[in-house]
């Protein structure tokens, strides 16, 4: 018999289910799909309007898939390096015309080429012959704005590589997708008001539309639009003063950089030459703006002619043959796409007959 009065039974309770109700979604995600296109297909439209039109991004996975074409067995054809002037004043199409076969081209904006001149010099797998655009203030300065391009393309993860692929599937459809015109490059161009005493430097705007294997061509734009070419004009001119005006320390450090950069080059050169690669170093022609500011920066008889000189290399310098004379340079530095088109097709008879001297002379020792 219990002791109290309360009963030391459990006692059942009813299980209650709660179902938590859901909102209906409706037409809500149809509709923010609908806004996203409506956006996409209105920036693609602007775009265009500006005279863009889709190509390949200028990647650094771009240029290591270019880079690797050596390590996969094409090591005995014709690469180029150098900076814009190589990229954009030589067309592979015409040379492949030519010469029955596409060089690799591995030219890097805005950088000087030594870095790379120095990874082919290592690499046993380059045989070939090796085109080297030398613009003096960039090749003589050791400046490298590409620089994680070349050397980090042997360190690519899968990640980089598959988004590389999958970013080249949209790429040849899409306009906004180049890199000028991102969002964010274009908020950064607004005309906002700078604090007082920060400088303002335009940045560099897009200047050529690139292929699949990175063979490119000056945008029509700068040909077209007085407005654009002028615009390119300034920005390359823009924070220049002669050498001799420059404060000692950083004119020291560029005579310093000049002789490295010569230093560097020199034994590149050699090492190549010396397992039968054929170098070849060209001067690209350059008016306006930089006929003054190169030969300032790099006088000839104190880089160029070292340069050539010391490495043993063929070397072509526009200023000594007529068959690199004579084009437009719409913004100073670069030839239109007809223009290189007819300077491909002079300088690669001018190359072979400097590589037949060459061979000529070998042959007689």
């Amino acid at each position: 018999m219990p002791l109290s009065t309360s009963s030391s039974e459990p006692t059942a309770v009813a299980e209650v289910l709660f179902e938590r109700p859901l909102p209906l979604l409706g037409r809500a995600p149809w509709l923010a799909l609908l806004i996203a296109v409506l956006l996409m297909v209105g920036w693609e439209t602007w775009v265009r309007a500006q005279g863009v039109t889709p190509g390949y991004r200028n990647s650094d996975e771009l240029w290591a898939e270019q880079r690797r074409r050596i390590d996969r067995g094409e090591g005995d054809g014709v690469v180029i390096i150098g900076s814009s002037r190589a990229l954009f004043d030589i067309q592979l199409g015409v040379w492949e015309q030519l010469a029955g076969r596409r060089p690799i081209q591995l030219a890097l904006e805005g950088t000087s080429p030594v870095g790379v001149l120095e990874d082919l010099a290592a690499d046993p797998k380059f045989t070939g012959t090796l085109l080297v655009g030398v613009a003096p203030g960039l090749f003589f300065s050791g400046y490298e704005y590409r620089h994680d391009a070349f050397a980090n393309f042997r360190k690519e993860t899968p990640a980089q590589w598959s988004g590389q692929r999958l970013s080249m599937l949209i790429e040849p459809w899409l306009a906004f997708y180049d890199f000028d015109f991102a969002l964010p490059a274009v908020l950064r161009r607004q005309p906002l008001h700078n604090r007082d005493g920060v400088p303002f430097r335009i940045a560099v705007r897009k200047l050529s539309n690139m292929g699949r294997d990175r063979n490119s061509r000056l945008w029509d734009k700068l040909v077209d639009d007085p407005d654009y070419q002028q615009l390119a004009r300034r920005i390359w001119a823009q924070d220049w003063r002669p050498l001799a005006e420059e404060p000692e320390p950083k004119r020291k450090h560029i005579l310093e950089a000049r002789g490295k950069q010569i230093e560097r080059a020199v034994a590149a050169a050699r090492q190549l030459q010396a397992r039968g690669v054929a170098v070849i170093f060209a001067q690209m022609p350059y008016a306006g703006h930089y006929a003054i500011s190169e030969p300032d920066i790099a006088p000839r008889a104190l880089t160029w002619d070292p340069l050539i000189a010391q490495s043993g290399a063929i070397g072509l310098h526009f200023q000594d043959h007529p068959e690199m004379q004579g084009y437009t340079l719409p913004e100073w530095s670069h030839m239109s796409g007809p223009e290189a088109d007819r300077f491909t097709a002079a300088l690669y008879p001018l190359i072979q007959g400097q590589l037949a001297a060459r061979k000529t002379v070998g042959a007689a020792r």
